[in-house]
C-alpha cells in the first residue's frame, strides 16, 4: 500500500521525450530504498510520451499523473509538481535521465549524517552520443566539485558559472523552497536560478559518487543552452538578493565583477562564430 507520507517525492516533468520516459521513471522505481511516491507532469507532450507513462502508473501507486492543457513551459511545470508533492524531501530527475538503484540510500545516508544540510548533490556519469563533448565542456566544474570540502556554503560560487551540472543530481529538503521566487527570465535556466536563493539559507553537500547518469544527445538542455538568449539568470537571482540587503557591499562588488566576467565570456563565444 502507498505511502501517504513518503519520506522522498520524485518530481518528474515531461515534454515529448518517449524514447527516454520508461527508462528514468523505472530507475526510481528500481531505488533500493521505496519509501518515495513520484509525480509526473507531462508538458502537453506531442509524442506518445504520457501514453507511456500512463501505462507504467496503472500497475503503480506510487507514481501520480498530471497532464497539462497545454505547453505551459519548465518554470511552471515544475512550480505545480512541487505543490502536488507530500514528501518531506525533493529530488528532480530530467526526463531523458537515469538514476542508479543506490541513489536514495546514499542521500539519506548524508541527511543522517549532517542533519542541517538540506541540499544535497552529486557527481554524475556523462552518456549519450554527446558524451565526450559533455566530459570537455564540463570538466573543470566536475574538479572543483571533486576538490571541494563538505558541506560547503556555496552562496558566491555560482557567480560566473552553474556548479550543479543538472537537476537530477539534486535533493533538497521541500520547506527550504518555501519562499524562492521562481520567476527566473530564462526557462531554461530554472534551476541556476533558484540554486543561488537557496545557497543563502543552506549549506550544500556534493556526494563524490555518479549516482546519476546525464544523457547527452543533440535535443538536450546541453545543446539547447548554447541557444539562449544574452541574459543572465544567476545575476538577476543575486540582484533580488541585493535589493533586500542594499547594503551589502561585498555582494555588490561580486555582482558588478561576475556580470563583466560573463559579458567578457559571452563576448569570446560572439567573436568564435
Amino acid at each position: 500500500m502507498q505511502n501517504d507520507n513518503p519520506l522522498v517525492s520524485f518530481i518528474i516533468t515531461s515534454y515529448n521525450y518517449e524514447k527516454y520516459i520508461e527508462a528514468a521513471i523505472n530507475s526510481v522505481l528500481n531505488q533500493s530504498v521505496q519509501d518515495f511516491e513520484i509525480i509526473i507532469v507531462d508538458d502537453a507532450s506531442s509524442d506518445n510520451s504520457f501514453d507511456i507513462i500512463q501505462k507504467i502508473a496503472s500497475s503503480n501507486d506510487k507514481i501520480k499523473i498530471f497532464q497539462n492543457k497545454k505547453n505551459i513551459g519548465l518554470c511552471k511545470s515544475l512550480q505545480f509538481a512541487v505543490n502536488q508533492a507530500s514528501g518531506t524531501w525533493l529530488a528532480f530527475l530530467e526526463t531523458d535521465d537515469t538514476i542508479t538503484s543506490n541513489y536514495l540510500q546514499e542521500k539519506l545516508s548524508v541527511i543522517q549524517k549532517y542533519p542541517d544540510v538540506n541540499f544535497i548533490y552529486n557527481k554524475v556519469e556523462f552518456t549519450g552520443e554527446n558524451k565526450q563533448y559533455a566530459e570537455q565542456k564540463f570538466k573543470n566544474i566536475v574538479y572543483n566539485n571533486e576538490k571541494n570540502i563538505y558541506p560547503k556554503n556555496m552562496f558566491y560560487d555560482f557567480g560566473f558559472e552553474n556548479p550543479v551540472l543538472t537537476m537530477s543530481s539534486v535533493m533538497l529538503k521541500k520547506s527550504i523552497l518555501n519562499d524562492i521566487n521562481f520567476n527566473t527570465p530564462i526557462d531554461k535556466l530554472i534551476d541556476w536560478y533558484i540554486y543561488i536563493q537557496i545557497a543563502k539559507k543552506t549549506q550544500f553537500y556534493y556526494i563524490k559518487e555518479p549516482l546519476t547518469l546525464w544523457t547527452q544527445h543533440n535535443n538536450s538542455y546541453v545543446k539547447q543552452n548554447n541557444k539562449i538568449k544574452f541574459k543572465f539568470a544567476n545575476i538577476s537571482a543575486y540582484m533580488n538578493i541585493y535589493k533586500k540587503e542594499p547594503y551589502n557591499i561585498k555582494l555588490l562588488i561580486f555582482i558588478i565583477i561576475s556580470t563583466v566576467k560573463m559579458c567578457i565570456k559571452r563576448l569570446r563565444v560572439y567573436i568564435s562564430k
